[in-house]
């Protein structure tokens, strides 16, 4: 009795045995009837497919950076007013283009016309002590007056000189011509001029605003050094070299393309492993300040790889495909990984698993769509 029970169960366990298999077989099997594809002769010739293998073609790598668009500090200016006023007009607006000795705005305060008028009293009281100096020295070398009454009168002469000399360095300073200063051109006003030709960055007042010494009114940038910075990981620097051309690109207009050269590689390496790489633009463009993000795509030395025609290759729920072809007008679709892409073509990073394959090279979307509609029906 025990025997035949035992014989029982057995059975019972190979039966379950075989079911299980045939289940999974079939779950195997599934993906792979889902992504087959048989075409009949109309279908096949309407398709206008092309048959080829994975094959070998010299390729270049793409090294994508990014970073920021910088200036040399030779080349930012920030504009400041040496005695402290108030802002009376300006026409500034950033991003206006200026060239050297354009006025940029027009300062009043008291302390101009305090300062216009200590230069001509200083002028005048200059006259005067001159006249006394000379009178004294030609009594001195009479022996007619003492050495002590010379020697104060010229210390009064030579600190008037200093004073006045003074004074014409601080009108210089705020703009002021000290020649065509007199009692009757005394003005409340100054003007502001650019140091530089190039284009304003940033307008920090308005009018009707006193500002300090310390204040900046204005920046003004020269374009003609402006340059992108960009940061590179240590393992890519030995792959870039002075002279190298590449593309930048804003996240906002990534259409428009920046054409650049390499003009410097630091050799200093950061806490993150990166160093900068800055880059000189061919030509300025007005759309370009300082502080904005770039990206950037430099093509590094090229390599041989195995590559197939970008017809080739269908992207499907964010993945990679080929048509495999498995017999007479029957194709599996299979996924493949990609890498860099140049002149048509895109390298195929698993090609081991195509080795001796057929694939679609052209038209390879119109299986897909058939794939596809197959699966749906």
């Amino acid at each position: 009795m025990k025997n035949i029970i035992l014989i029982i169960n057995i059975a019972l366990l190979v039966t379950s045995c075989g079911n299980d298999k045939k289940q999974n077989d079939a779950e195997n099997e599934q993906p792979t009837q889902e992504n087959t594809l048989s075409l009949t002769d109309e279908q096949y010739k309407n398709a206008a497919i092309e048959i080829g293998k994975i094959f070998t073609s010299n390729i270049s790598s793409v090294l994508k950076l990014n970073g920021k668009i910088d200036v040399p500090p030779q080349s930012l200016v920030s504009v400041s007013v040496p005695l402290g006023g108030y802002l009376k007009s300006t026409k500034l607006l950033p991003g206006m283009h200026i060239r050297k000795g354009d006025p940029l705005a027009v300062m009043e305060d008291i302390q101009y016309i305090q300062l216009q008028q200590d230069y001509l009293t200083a002028k005048a009281q200059l006259s005067l002590t001159e006249s006394e100096y000379n009178r004294q020295k030609e009594l001195n070398q009479s022996k007619a007056t003492s050495d002590k009454v010379f020697e104060q009168v010229r210390t009064n002469y030579q600190t008037q000189l200093v004073l006045l000399k003074s004074l014409e360095e601080k009108l210089k300073l705020i703009g002021l011509n000290p020649q065509r200063i007199s009692a009757g051109t005394i003005s409340k006003s100054i003007n502001i001029y650019s140091p530089i030709s190039g284009f304003v960055s940033a307008v920090n007042v308005n009018i009707g605003k006193y500002v300090t010494p310390s204040d900046i009114l204005f920046e003004l940038v020269n374009p003609n050094d402006i340059h992108l910075n960009l940061t590179v990981f240590e393992k890519d620097i030995n792959k870039l070299a002075v002279g190298q051309k590449l593309l930048a690109y804003s996240n906002s207009h990534p259409q428009t393309k920046y054409p650049l050269e390499v003009i410097l590689i630091s050799k200093n390496i950061s806490g993150q492993n990166a160093a900068e790489v800055h880059c000189q633009f061919e030509q300025y463009d007005k759309n370009l300040l300082p502080g904005m993000f770039m990206n950037a795509e430099i093509e590094v030395s090229a390599h041989n790889a195995n590559v197939l025609p970008e017809e080739a290759i269908v992207r499907f729920e964010n993945k990679h495909y080929v048509f495999v072809e498995k017999g007479k007008q029957t194709f599996e679709m299979k996924e493949v990984q990609t890498g860099n892409a140049e002149n048509n073509l895109v390298e195929i990073i698993n090609a081991e698993q195509f080795d001796n394959e057929n694939i679609v090279v052209k038209n390879a979307y119109t299986l897909l769509m058939a794939l596809k509609n197959e699966s749906e029906e």
